[in-house]
């Protein structure tokens, strides 16, 4: 017997594919895996884990019996944004297919991935386990998993409630751990005070200039009312080219006409933007079914902004995040607090704080948070929902709606100090009315 343990670096073949999706499937109907009760087949596995391979954050490792797949893994590390946890890694969707167990397997497959997460610097090594899993939690002791906490409520399973036991692994060597362990914080004990230094390993936010689309030209609404449109261009494919040689890493496009018709309708402007360009496209604006996900992210767009359907489909959500992880977006837009749908023509009884808590519980990546009564209008960001809505999440929030000048992105950033789920923001109007220079707005975000 031949036992490989090593992490996934390209794309499976079709025949590894095919073991992986037989192995996920034997260990859901064996108890569980991946957040699924039941197998959601083939194809939608094969969706799951070719969009994971996509996500930076997360590395796949896989365990190999004489060259068969027959269990798998994942490490999670936190956004960049989140400091205070860099240090850290969450291993996740951890299994050993049930015709493989007994063997040792497992214990070779979670040895292979603490040294993987050794390798990429992390100090602290996270899982959680439901309690019915006995023989996972028993491997996780005796591998020096400490349990240290125990979530009442953690799984619904067949109509009983399932707690679940979380534990933790200090990676570090000996003398290192012991610095670590003696410097543990004790509650309100106060602190040391905050170096210049530590101020200065803030990571950056980023930026995310506006390509919003209207019968295929780039414009800018005031107030999300389609009749107040400023139009800029002709040419947005030219337009995001020139967002590219400026140093933006990002581009955010909304087609406008699809927010409203609910379809896609500027396809031909989108699709020469994303060709026209190697930078990153999150696109938003009428994607309201799984077929329109696919078709766009096929074409080349790397994340998909879900905005009215996150209120009225939110299965749909959940689905999508499950089948593309890190690659949908939630689209929370509000008028003074209160969600609005429908390319923002309708507004719900909806909180957007509710539903951004939702949302994270759906799965998806990051939210990206607009008040409207500030969008076009130059005035500032509302940084009072946007700060507020971080604290509550654990996944980052994109701020937007109303940057008008350097000191609203100065704003952002000394809030952003302070709250580091706040991982970036949309910049519309300013950019194209030369308000803010792009240089000068990454020098600012970017020093953050």
């Amino acid at each position: 017997m031949t036992v490989v343990c090593e992490r996934v670096v390209s794309s499976l073949s079709p025949d590894d594919m095919e073991a992986l999706c037989e192995a996920v499937t034997a260990g859901i109907l064996d108890g569980g895996g991946f957040g699924w009760l039941q197998p959601p087949g083939n194809q939608a596995l094969e969706r799951y884990f070719e969009g994971l391979l996509l996500v930076q954050e997360r590395s796949l490792y896989v365990l190999r019996e004489d060259g068969i797949i027959c269990g798998a893994g994942q490490l999670v590390r936190p956004p960049s944004s989140y400091e205070a946890h860099a240090a850290t890694v969450n291993l996740t969707g951890f299994f050993v297919a049930p015709y493989a167990r007994g063997r040792g397997l497992g214990r070779a497959l979670i040895q292979a991935m603490i040294q993987g997460a050794k390798a990429m610097g992390s100090k602290v090594i996270n899982c959680d386990v439901r309690e019915t899993h006995a023989a996972a939690i028993g491997l996780f002791r005796s591998l020096g998993f400490e349990h240290w906490g125990t979530h009442p409520y953690y799984a619904r399973i067949g109509g009983q409630t399932v707690r679940g036991l979380f534990f933790s692994k200090l990676l570090a060597g000996e003398h290192e751990a012991a610095r670590w362990q003696s410097s543990i914080a004790a509650p309100d004990a106060g602190g040391a005070p905050v170096s210049s230094e530590t101020t200065k390993s803030h990571q950056g936010l980023m930026l995310y200039p506006a390509i919003d689309l209207k019968d295929g030209a780039c414009v800018r609404l005031r107030r999300g009312e389609m009749e107040d449109a400023t139009h800029y261009s002709d040419d947005p494919a030219a337009q995001a080219k020139l967002f590219e040689e400026a140093g933006c890493r990002h581009l955010h496009v909304v087609d406008l006409n699809g927010a409203f018709a609910g379809k896609s309708t500027n396809v031909p402007a989108i699709e020469l933007i994303v060709k026209a360009t190697g930078l990153p496209v999150q696109l938003g604006g009428g994607i309201r079914d799984m077929a329109a996900i696919e078709r766009w992210l096929e074409a080349g767009v790397s994340r998909i902004i879900l905005g009215s359907v996150a209120v009225k489909d939110p299965e749909l959500v959940r689905q999508a995040a499950r089948a593309f992880p890190g690659q949908i977006v939630a689209g929370i837009d509000a008028r003074q607090g209160r969600v609005a749908t429908e390319g923002w023509a309708e507004v719900s009884e909806l909180e957007a704080n509710d539903l951004a808590l939702r949302m994270e519980d759906a799965g998806v990546a990051a939210i990206i948070f607009t008040e409207i009564t500030r969008d076009g209008m130059l005035a500032g960001l509302d940084l009072e929902q946007t700060a507020d809505m971080a604290r509550r999440l654990s996944i980052p929030v994109i701020a937007s709606g109303g940057v008008g000048t350097l000191d609203h992105l100065r704003d952002l950033r000394t809030i952003a100090r302070d709250v580091p789920g706040i991982s970036g923001a949309i910049v519309g109007r300013a950019l194209y009315d030369g308000r803010i220079s792009l240089k000068d707005a990454l020098d600012v975000l970017g020093s953050c």
